[in-house]
Parts: structure tokens; sequence; C-alpha cells
């Protein structure tokens, strides 16, 4: 529903993805944009905004985000499925550079510190 305040999902969607180690979260909205920016609001979560397959899959490989984001106005219903299919079906690599990068920005969510 458009007057519905999305925060009052995504954040406790975010949270409890961020409570529970290796799970993920959806959130929907209608650019998606608010949501992401609501789920990365809790600390532990990394919310990714997705819009094509590629983006789904680099959010994981690249980013290891826990939350996918998708503006339900944006997308048939199908390829959202397709989306969220991607995200959840791809791994982190784990590559050095976006270990060091994630915890970057771990750090500075924690301490305020680069």
């Amino acid at each position: 529903d458009a007057l519905d305040d999305y925060p009052v999902f995504c954040i406790p969607a975010a949270q409890a993805t961020a409570s529970d180690p290796g799970s993920f979260g959806i959130v929907l909205g209608g650019s998606g944009n608010g949501e992401q920016i609501a789920a990365n609001k809790v600390r532990g979560v990394r919310a990714a905004l997705v819009w094509s397959i590629e983006t789904a899959k680099l959010a994981r490989e690249h980013n290891n985000a826990n939350v996918i984001s998708i503006g339900g106005r944006m997308h048939p219903e199908k390829f959202c499925l397709e989306l969220v299919d991607t995200f959840l079906a791809t791994a982190f690599t784990g590559d050095d550079r976006h270990v060091r990068r994630i915890g970057q920005i771990t750090s500075f969510e924690e301490n305020g510190k680069i």
C-alpha cells in the first residue's frame, strides 16, 4: 500500500537478518531506494538495491550483501523473483579486496573510523 511507512517493515526485517548470521533478508517497495536506506541503518546489514541479474550477482559476489532491496514498481513480479533467486544462489567470492572493503565499512559502522 502506497500509504504504508516502509521503515516499520524494513528495519525489523533487517534486524532479523543481522541477528541470524548466514541468513538473508528481502525488502520491497516502490523503487527499493528508501527500503535499502532503512535496512542499511541496522548494524551488520549490507543491503543492496538490485535492478538486474548482474547487480544481484555483484551484490553477493563483491559486497557479501545480506539483504536485497527491489523496487516492485520497477519490474514485473516474475523478474523480481528471478532477482531474488539469483541473489540467493550467488556466493560471496571472498576475494581479499572485497573482504578488505567490507572490513572498512564494518569498522566505520562500529567506531566511526575506516
